[in-house]
C-alpha cells in the first residue's frame, strides 16, 4: 500500500509531479492558491485544497489537506527576490506547526542552490560546502533547519539549481539583453523532468534525513550556453560584458547521483 502524499504547491513543478506520482500509484492531496485551479487539479485526480500562506497565518483547511497523509512535499517559492523584507521564516513556522500535529512521517523540502555564494574562483559546491551569509540565504537556511530539527518527522532537503523546461527557459529572459555580467561563470540548471524523476526515486527508496544538491551536467559557461540556446530557438542572442570578472559556482550532484544511481535525462 503506497503512502498518501500531500504536495504543498501544485504549480509549474508541483502539478506535473502530482500527475507522475498518481501514475505511479500514489494518492495525492494538492494545494493551490488560485480558486480557478481547483477544477484543474480535480480533473487530474488530485484532491484539491485552496490554501494560502502568509506571515500572519494560514488561510484554508490545511488540517484536512494533511489528514491521513504520510509524506509531505513542500514546494513553496519563497518570493524573497521580489520582496526581500517578506517574513518567510514566520510564514513557514505556521506550516511547521500544522505538520508537527499531523499524520506526516516524512517531509521532502524543495530548496535552492542559491544558499551557496558565487565566487570569482567558481568553486565546486557539494552539500558540505559553506553556505551564504546573505539575508535571503539566511532565511532559506533557517527554514530548512527548523524542518530538519523537528522530532515529529524525517526531512530531506532537495536543493535544485535553476529549473527549466521547454515552456520556460532562462535563455528567453536573457534574449536580446546587453552588458550582461558573469559570462564566463558556469551554468547550473536542471530540467523539470529530472526534478520529478529525482523526487519519485527519493520517495520510492525512502531516502530521508539527507541534504542533496541537484544540477544537471555539464556546466558550460553562460555566454556560450545561452548564445547557443538562443540561436537554436531563433531569438536574439544576449550580449555579455567580457571586461567584467565573472563570479559563479559549479553545483556538484555526485551525492545524489551515487545514492540514487541516477542519470540525468536532460543534459545541457
Amino acid at each position: 500500500m503506497n503512502p498518501k502524499i500531500c504536495i504543498i504547491g501544485c504549480g509549474w513543478l508541483g502539478f506535473p509531479l502530482a500527475k507522475k506520482l498518481i501514475e505511479s500509484g500514489y494518492n495525492i492531496h494538492g494545494t493551490t492558491t488560485s480558486e480557478n485551479k481547483i477544477e484543474h487539479l480535480k480533473n487530474a485526480d488530485i484532491s484539491p485544497f485552496l490554501i494560502r500562506f502568509s506571515p500572519e497565518g494560514i488561510s484554508g483547511n490545511l488540517k484536512a489537506c494533511l489528514s491521513n497523509c504520510q509524506i509531505l512535499i513542500i514546494n513553496i517559492p519563497p518570493g524573497l527576490r521580489q520582496n526581500k523584507e517578506l517574513d518567510y521564516v514566520q510564514k513557514m513556522k505556521h506550516l511547521l506547526f500544522e505538520v508537527e500535529t499531523s499524520s506526516i512521517e516524512n517531509v521532502l523540502f524543495i530548496g535552492s542552490t542559491s544558499v551557496y555564494d558565487d565566487d570569482i574562483t567558481c568553486p565546486v559546491i557539494t552539500e558540505d560546502s559553506p553556505t551564504s551569509k546573505s539575508k535571503i540565504a539566511s532565511k532559506l537556511l533557517d527554514v530548512e533547519a527548523q524542518f530538519q530539527k523537528s522530532k515529529h518527522f524525517k526531512t530531506t532537503i532537495l536543493r535544485f539549481s535553476g529549473l527549466f523546461a521547454e515552456d520556460r527557459h532562462p535563455a528567453t529572459y536573457l534574449s536580446g539583453k546587453t552588458q550582461l555580467k558573469n559570462g564566463k561563470a558556469p551554468v547550473n540548471l536542471i530540467h523539470r523532468d529530472d526534478c520529478i524523476l529525482i523526487i519519485l526515486k527519493l520517495i520510492e527508496n525512502q531516502v530521508w534525513n539527507h541534504i542533496f544538491n541537484a544540477s544537471t551536467t555539464p556546466h558550460p559557461c553562460k555566454k556560450d550556453y545561452y548564445t547557443s540556446v538562443c540561436r537554436r530557438l531563433e531569438i536574439p542572442i544576449p550580449e555579455f560584458d567580457n571586461s567584467s570578472i565573472s563570479k559563479g559556482k559549479v553545483i556538484d550532484s555526485t551525492k545524489l547521483v551515487q545514492l540514487l544511481n541516477y542519470n540525468f535525462k536532460v543534459k545541457l
